[in-house]
């Protein structure tokens, strides 16, 4: 097979997903409870804090009620900007993971006087209220604990056809894995990254989608990845987001231009995690993936913030590689973690997945590790819990990037 040969249909590696109405197909199965803008954010974690494990017992199809708060859409009088891209980029995350197929259904919750107004998010970004989509306005309803009621009531109604799923057996070409780094040691170069680049040639020749982030972390290497795009203006678009980058940092503490001895390394061993395939498609921040194969979505390092635009994007699971070790985890697509030395994975085993280090030790090659990796993301997207989930993380890395500025 050579490296651009696609699987044809009825000989590609399957996964047991949910397949939704529309044909999307979703690795997990969550409620959530969201806000337009920060001050609805006690009353969505109270709503959804309610539904714990002995409240969901009856529910055994649902993996969880979750609470999808953040810090931006409001300040009336001074502060974030009610057009322009800052506001345009938060509606976007938010209706990314309002329309993901691992959320089952959704309620909104709002103050009323938000900047992100509860009806112009709607009528912007097209989402229409039904069964699966329902709407709460504190100051309408007559303040926190009214509200905080409504949701729960809401929430209670949207169980029982949420639970009414069942996994089936679905072609990988559905799935859309984000790849991050979180922690990077010197291993991370020569066995975690690579071998995840190697499950990702697996992934895109059996019709995935692997989308690849961290912009400032490609710094010096950008050219290197637009030379295999699959067309000059696929390459055009990526060099245009790393110029975005460049001038956004200008004037700043970090500019790219002046770390170029720090991000050179990085950048080189960042990169191997998309392994050897051809360049689709270049995304801006939490734009929906629509190409299959091997893509780049423009986001920052800082892994909450990358990921939130992943999972927006349509990332039904991420990996990420760690050398030092990671605490991260993201709902409600889960992450699988990477370890690129096996010490680091004995000392962390119960928040780690997978141990890459056979690779450093010679036990074991970056192609076979590869199809461990492949294997394992398959056996999560169908179901089986990351160590992440187990853990319970994921709550407080939905982090939409606060692009704007506050005054």
């Amino acid at each position: 097979m050579t490296r651009r040969d696609i699987e044809p249909a009825i000989s590609r590696a399957t996964f047991q997903g949910i397949v939704r109405e529309n044909g999307d197909v979703a690795t997990r199965n969550h409620i959530g409870v969201f806000v337009v803008g920060n001050c609805g954010a006690t009353a969505a974690r109270k709503a959804a804090d309610y539904f714990d494990e002995e409240r969901l017992a009856d529910y055994p199809n649902v993996d969880g009620v979750v609470p999808f708060v953040h810090e931006i859409g409001c300040g009336m009088d001074c502060g974030m900007e009610m057009t322009g891209e800052p506001m345009d980029l938060l509606r976007r995350t938010l209706s990314g993971y309002i329309r993901h197929p691992n959320t089952a259904a959704a309620v909104v919750i709002a103050l009323g006087c938000e900047r992100n107004n509860l009806k112009s998010f709607l009528e912007q970004e097209k989402l229409e209220t039904g069964t699966k989509l329902r709407t709460v306005t504190i100051q309408d309803i007559g303040g926190i604990r009214k509200a905080v009621d409504e949701a729960r009531r809401i929430v209670s109604e949207m169980l029982p056809e949420a639970n009414a799923v069942k996994r089936t057996t679905v072609s990988v070409e559905h799935l859309k894995v984000g790849l991050q780094s979180g922690g990077a040691d010197e291993f991370c170069g020569v066995s975690a990254n690579p071998a995840l680049g190697a499950a990702m040639d697996i992934l895109v020749r059996n019709g995935g989608t692997a989308i690849l982030s961290e912009t400032p972390d490609l710094y010096g290497r950008e050219q290197v990845l637009a030379d295999r795009a699959a067309s000059p203006e696929v390459g055009a678009k990526l060099i245009e987001r790393m110029a975005w980058w460049l001038q956004y940092s200008k004037g700043r503490d970090t500019p790219l231009n002046s770390r170029s001895a720090t991000l050179l390394e990085p950048s080189r061993a960042g990169i191997s995690k998309a392994g050897g395939e051809p360049l689709k498609a270049v995304y801006r921040y939490a734009e929906r993936v629509t190409e299959r194969g091997l893509v780049f979505m423009d986001t920052p390092s800082y892994d909450p913030v990358s990921v939130t635009g992943q999972i927006a994007g349509g990332a039904n699971i991420i990996a990420l590689t760690t050398g030092l070790g990671s605490s991260f985890g993201s709902l409600p697509a889960p992450t699988v973690k990477l370890s690129s030395n096996t010490p680091l994975y004995t000392r962390m085993a119960e928040d780690l997945d997978i141990d890459c280090g056979g690779i450093v030790d010679g036990k074991t090659t970056v192609e076979a590790m590869g199809r461990v990796i492949f294997e394992r993301i398959l056996r999560h997207a169908s179901g089986e819990k990351t160590r992440s989930e187990i853990d319970g993380l994921g709550e407080n890395e939905f982090v939409p990037w606060p692009i704007g500025v506050l005054a």
